[in-house]
């Protein structure tokens, strides 16, 4: 593979001279949502208040069904970022860094170079703890803006997220306390498991979220959006087309938003999941308790359950409504930031020359399943948003099965190119062209998890579980495989647990049917078309 790959950035690269003074080809708007899932108008949510994603839906394709390879930041970033699936990257954790892993992966922005774009970045595009120096150098021309605290309208944020006076002077305490006794510093850093607690909420949590009635550029989101706009009409003098990557961060926790997002919302209004139990028929390491939300203060005192052992929680309803409440602010905060994207590209009349991706990294379980969180193999989690818009592309939807793997193939081809062979993905540009057409059966998305330890055997030894989720229109077929994962050759006696939910009969997950006799033959036809699929990947990892 890093044979083919190497080989196959030596093509490009041979190309870059040809497109170089190409002022026609056009630009590339990318923005990454951190954690959104499709709460948005164009999804047909009626509640939430998205007037800009709402607006760049009506200029081009809106995927329906669309699924990450990975629900959580790290991996499924990557995968979008290379056109490769997890197994491929080697990032399946939020540690692992791509290029230690792959040398010569070939990244999107990078692709870009080749084809004589200048490529340009601010918020978060890859995971940081994932490549080097939290953004991968080589992946821009220009090097990546950081927002600087001259930047923000009230000074640095704490932690990054908060601007609470009341934080602001706790934090001036804790640093006196750290500067005059060594001993203290970091004595009340949060522990947990790395897949929850993610990265980006830095080493001390404070509360889940925060209204306070500031302007959009007190928190980073506003800040990069108004560097972004700068860039974008920076880059719009330039002789080259330009690919500029904007990442927010919200609605990602903690749930900060400026007061006026809140205001959007009458809090009783304010949805709670349907469906709050664990399906009939399953194992409770499917679940995922939330650790990630729990780190953070004023939540898990209004929980009955705490017991990460059997992933219980059990949130008082109240505070249900009101993360759920943070959770749409903070998607509108987000929402408005995209707007001053899109206005800065109609005001210098580039908006009909530029390809236009957006997309949330993962879904979010906001209660369901007694879940609040991702890093699941079910719907909520895995279902994602995405839309193109693009130059001579009409706008519409579509319900092709797609996956983020096919963004990279698919700018490739928006912007002129050829998609490289390697690419696991597939370009949607026939979807785009004709709505009704499909491009792919199903998308496949995986978790890891462990065995129950009653379970661990000497030959399983540390009992690690890779998920495998197989989403077709109808179906979710996941099967779990005891220490396997699909650059090895499969075998059957790796099956560990099976999973199969019918999304026209039961579109909320309750029931497992793949041991229900009258779902035999679907589950048999669903189980030919995995090991195919993992047998597809051991000739292609020959």
């Amino acid at each position: 593979m890093k044979k083919l790959i190497a080989s196959a950035l030596l093509g490009i690269l041979s190309l870059s001279p040809l497109f170089a003074q190409e002022k026609t080809k056009p630009n590339v708007l990318f923005i990454a949502i951190d954690d959104l899932k499709p709460v948005l108008g164009c999804y047909g949510n009626t509640v939430v208040k998205t007037p800009n994603i709402d607006r760049l839906a009506k200029m081009g394709t809106v995927f329906l069904n669309n699924y990450c390879q990975q629900a959580v930041c790290g991996p499924t970033r990557a995968s979008l970022l290379t056109g490769l699936r997890p197994d491929v990257t080697k990032i399946r954790d939020l540690k692992t860094k791509m290029r230690d892993m792959n040398p010569n992966i070939i990244t999107l922005p990078e692709y870009f170079i080749s084809q004589g774009y200048e490529t340009s970045g601010v918020g978060k595009i890859f995971h940081p703890s994932c490549v080097d120096k939290k953004v991968d150098p080589q992946s821009w021309t220009i090097p990546f803006f950081f927002p600087k605290e001259s930047d923000y309208s009230n000074g640095l944020p704490v932690q990054k997220h908060y601007q609470s006076a009341e934080l602001k002077a706790l934090q001036a305490k804790e640093n006196e306390v750290a500067v005059g006794d060594e001993n203290g510093k970091g004595k009340d850093k949060k522990k947990g498991k790395k897949e929850d607690l993610d990265e980006d909420g830095g080493s001390s949590r404070g509360p889940a979220f925060e209204c306070l009635d500031l302007p959009d550029n007190a928190y980073e989101d506003g800040v990069s959006a108004l560097i972004a706009e700068k860039q974008i009409i920076k880059l719009s003098k330039s002789n080259k087309p330009f690919f500029m990557a904007v990442g927010f961060h919200k609605p990602h926790l903690p749930f900060v938003a400026p007061k006026k997002y809140w205001d959007l919302y009458n809090r009783e209004d304010m949805p709670i999941a349907e469906f709050q139990e664990h399906a009939a028929n399953t194992k409770d390491f499917s679940y995922q308790f939330p650790g990630e939300l729990t780190s953070y203060t004023g939540v898990k005192e209004f929980a009955k359950y705490n017991d990460r052992s059997v992933n219980k929680f059990n949130l008082d309803v109240a505070k249900q409504k009101e993360l759920v409440h943070a959770y749409y602010a903070a998607v509108s905060y987000a929402d408005a930031q995209v707007g001053i994207l899109l206005n800065t590209l109609e005001k210098l009349g580039t908006l009909n020359n530029t390809i236009i991706v957006l997309w949330g990294d993962h879904g979010w379980h906001l209660g369901d399943h007694d879940m609040w969180g991702k890093h699941t193999n079910y719907e909520q989690a895995t279902k994602a948003p995405l839309i193109i818009a693009a130059p001579g592309m009409k706008a519409g939807q579509s319900k092709s099965m797609t996956e983020f793997v096919d963004v990279f193939p698919t700018l490739c081809e928006l912007s002129g190119g050829t998609p490289a062979a390697y690419l696991d993905g597939k370009s949607l540009v026939p979807v785009m062209k004709n709505n009704k057409a499909s491009v792919k059966e199903y998308a496949m998305s995986q978790y890891p998890r462990k065995m129950d330890k009653a379970d661990i055997t000497e030959e399983d030894k540390k009992g690690k579980l890779m998920g495998y989720s197989m989403r077709t229109e109808q179906y979710r077929y996941t099967v779990w495989l005891k220490n396997y994962t699909s650059d090895k050759p499969y075998s059957a006696d790796k099956v560990y647990e099976i999973e199969l939910y019918d999304y026209v009969k039961d579109p909320l997950e309750k029931v497992n049917v793949s041991e229900d006799k009258n779902y035999a033959a679907i589950a048999a036809k669903l189980d030919k078309k995995m090991v195919e699929y993992f047998k597809s990947k051991e000739v292609k990892q020959q």
